[in-house]
């Protein structure tokens, strides 16, 4: 036994979580539900690990990284950070739109006029700006609110910076700053030991969602759900395209990603694997400056693959009732789709708000979502899984463009120097 967890550790994390979602399927398969329901505490178990992390993880981080930066440098990551996700995002719907209709997802289908389904309020754009500043600190960590811990890390780094810098309390402040370095560090450990448990728990995760959704599902909408990973694979082949033209090395880049890819897909939560983000953009050799700003905010408004699913939920939508969407409609749905996705962020049941609300903005029948209800899951993990993807491709391709800059302002200085 003891050779055999020796053994067990020291193997690659990512062959570990490979053998465990393949694992997962087939048990899941096999035993049906009396097993998801058998295995569904050690799913629990990862998820409440990886949330355990976040609030230390996300704060100590981008408070750091905060310090080992300047305020112009943040700016100017954000505002590249935030045109990434609006760009990516569009560009995701357009993606699953033309997809969608060479494949025709949900032709042949009726529409059962007794469907129901609850649809959770939109809360809009104006909520989650104000969302994030939070009125109450520990509220912010104890929901879980990510903008609102993002914030909270970014005025108290600025706060810890200038701080730093004044001439009466630089002293204190450099004290301060060992303390949050060392509380990341420690940070960091749990981490790694956390990590220690992932192929466990998407095993358990992966055998429940499996055991619950059976075959009978994925047979009756297999059309919508392959299509949309069709998709979602197209999409990947743009994040190679981009990441290329940028200068970041492709197969580097997913040696370090496939482990948070991989749990993303399992967990269907991007902002509980962001510890394994975090972790796979240090192994990258991202500054953290940029990761520890990039990487929670994109686990909050960066929803590529949630976009392909809403362009993809819209065709197979106008295929059930029998009206193809015109190219009018599609320019709606890609500009309402990508505002909808960040006016979203963070919200219980965000994929079917999204898909409800564009669905209401260009006259699509709400019950028809209760037919996607039924996939949810299985879609769910694909969509979460680029979502993950995409924070970790943006976040190394802004560190590339942030590379470039700072070489080519010390060939400036040098030049003016001379």
């Amino acid at each position: 036994m003891r050779t055999l967890f020796h053994s067990y550790l020291n193997s690659s994390l990512i062959l570990r979580v490979s053998i465990a979602l393949v694992l997962g399927v087939a048990v899941g398969m096999i035993g049906g539900q009396q097993v998801a329901d058998w295995l569904a505490p050690l799913g629990e178990l990862l998820l409440r690990l990886l949330k355990f992390l976040i609030v230390p993880i996300v704060l100590f981080t981008l408070m750091v990284g905060i310090n080992q930066a300047n305020i112009g440098s943040m700016g100017r990551v954000g505002r590249k950070l935030f045109g990434f996700y609006v760009m990516t995002t569009a560009l995701a719907i357009v993606v699953g739109l033309v997809v969608a209709s060479l494949f025709e997802p949900g032709s042949g289908m009726a529409l059962n006029e007794s469907a129901e389904v609850k649809v959770p309020d939109n809360p809009g754009i104006a909520s989650v700006l104000l969302n994030i500043v939070p009125d109450n600190i520990f509220t912010a960590f104890s929901e879980l609110n990510l903008l609102g811990i993002i914030f909270i890390a970014i005025v108290f780094g600025i706060a810890l910076l200038k701080l730093r810098e004044s001439e009466t309390h630089a002293e204190l402040g450099e004290h301060l700053y060992k303390v949050v370095e060392a509380l990341n560090e420690i940070t960091l450990k749990v981490m790694a030991g956390v990590l220690q448990y992932v192929p466990i728990g998407v095993f358990a995760i992966v055998a429940k969602t499996a055991g619950e959704q059976g075959m009978s599902t994925i047979l009756a909408l297999g059309d919508m759900v392959l299509v949309l990973y069709i998709a979602l694979a197209v999409h990947l082949v743009v994040y190679c395209i981009l990441m290329r033209m940028s200068g970041v090395r492709v197969r580097a880049f997913f040696r370090e990603a496939r482990t948070p890819m991989a749990t993303a897909f399992a967990t269907q939560s991007s902002s509980g694997t962001l510890p394994l983000t975090l972790d796979a953009a240090r192994r990258l050799g991202i500054p953290k400056r940029i990761y520890g700003f990039s990487l929670p905010l994109g686990a909050t408004i960066n929803m590529d693959g949630a976009a392909i699913r809403i362009a993809i939920s819209a065709v197979f939508a106008a295929n059930v009732v029998g009206i193809p969407l015109d190219l009018m409609t599609m320019a709606e749905i890609v500009l309402i789709g990508t505002l909808t996705s960040i006016g979203t962020a963070g919200v219980p049941g965000a994929g079917i708000v999204m898909i409800a609300t564009v669905f209401a903005q260009v006259g699509l029948p709400i019950e028809t979502v209760a037919l996607l209800v039924s996939i949810d899951a299985l879609v769910g993990m694909g969509a979460t899984g680029l979502n993950v993807t995409g924070d970790l491709v943006g976040t190394a391709i802004i560190a590339r463009s942030e590379s470039k800059h700072s070489a080519e302002t010390t060939v400036a200085r040098s030049e003016s120097a001379g």
